[in-house]
């Protein structure tokens, strides 16, 4: 028998410059599959623009390919449309107008409660129960009704945030069953929201999100750089040409401006403000004339700048001295009627360029 124990076996030089042969093939193998992998992740600018909510919407995203269609866009402004609409008489927010609709579903909920959650902060600046006195003076879905001080006066009774609430089965309780409610202060903020979270739940990880200027700029470009967002100078007329005050580095953050230099009308040679004071029922009426708010949440964004288009300039500034996590920048006219800004150092910090 032939013993193997104390035999070492050594290729031949042929098998040794064979095995050579095969390992550089196989090298040049995978560094081919994995070149051919890094071209087929290439991210790639992918663009989408069209109307919803009465205004535009731009979508831009970078991904390797289309993971987010404009189908899909088309398809989440239906459905969002059938929640939060006042045009819509088949929407949630319709039938609950007419008390035809008693339990709400959870992103309704979730809308609700962060107009809520302004409101108490904002001691009632921002209040979603307006929606009789936006009507009556010709801001919502119906015909004004030019209203006198005793038809304020009748619709002011039914007015309170707190006379409104949704327990913990999604039930919705009014008080009064007059009462209507009317979310234009933060639905368009609330829907970029809910439009980001889809996507990044399809995988996006870098976009930016504008509809009707509130805006979410989540990641970075592929270069490593922020996302560049403008803000608008304000206007003489609801149609003067758009001119850009500054333009802002932003990344992970959401921005909402709210002004009363666009979305106005004229009676008898009086300019009203779309923005009502909940307190008074009046369209307000003072020098401050944008606020823009950045911070983590759109929809959060968007009802602190119209809390503080409401409250003024001297109530923001003292505000937000104990509320220094929101980043505000203000325009306003002073005694002469020239424009003046004012700026949380938080984001003067994000500014670009001024112009």
């Amino acid at each position: 028998m032939l013993l193997m124990k104390n035999i070492t076996f050594v290729p031949s030089l042929f098998e040794h410059y064979l095995l050579l042969f095969c390992m550089k093939k196989l090298l040049y193998f995978l560094v081919g599959i994995l070149l051919l992998a890094g071209c087929s992740t290439k991210e790639q600018k992918i663009s989408f623009n069209g109307l919803a909510q009465g205004t535009y919407y731009r979508v831009t995203y970078y991904a390797p390919d289309t993971l987010f269609s404009q189908a899909e866009i088309d398809s989440f402004f239906v459905e969002f449309d059938a929640l939060a609409s006042l045009w819509n008489p088949n929407s949630m927010i319709s039938k609950i107008n007419n008390n035809e609709l008693t339990t709400v579903s959870t992103p309704f909920k979730r809308l609700f409660r962060t107009a809520q959650d302004v409101s108490k902060i904002t001691n009632g600046a921002l209040d979603c129960t307006i929606g009789n006195l936006v009507n009556a003076w010709g801001f919502g879905a119906f015909d004004s009704i030019k209203p006198s001080q005793i038809i304020i006066d009748s619709l002011l009774q039914y007015v309170g945030f707190q006379y409104v609430s949704i327990d913990s089965d999604n039930v919705i309780h009014k008080q009064f069953p007059e009462t209507k409610l009317d979310f234009n202060a933060v639905a368009k903020g609330f829907s970029v929201d809910l439009l980001a979270q889809k996507m990044q739940n399809k995988g996006i990880r870098s976009l930016l999100i504008d509809i009707g200027g509130e805006i979410f700029a989540y990641g970075q470009k592929p270069d490593g750089s922020n996302w560049v967002v403008g803000l608008e100078k304000p206007s003489k007329t609801a149609v003067s040409e758009r001119e850009l005050k500054l333009t802002l580095n932003l990344s992970n953050k959401a921005i909402a401006t709210s002004g009363s230099y666009r979305k106005y009308y004229e009676k008898d040679g009086i300019r009203y403000s779309h923005t009502i004071d909940p307190a008074t029922g009046y369209p307000v009426r003072h020098t401050l004339l944008s606020a823009t708010v950045i911070c983590e949440k759109c929809a959060v964004a968007d009802a602190f700048a119209t809390a503080f288009m409401v409250m003024g300039t001297d109530k923001v500034i003292e505000f937000l001295k104990q509320y220094a996590q929101l980043q505000v920048f203000l325009i306003y006219s002073d005694d002469q009627g020239d424009l003046k800004t004012w700026q949380t150092d938080g984001f003067k910090n994000l500014i670009l360029w001024e112009y």
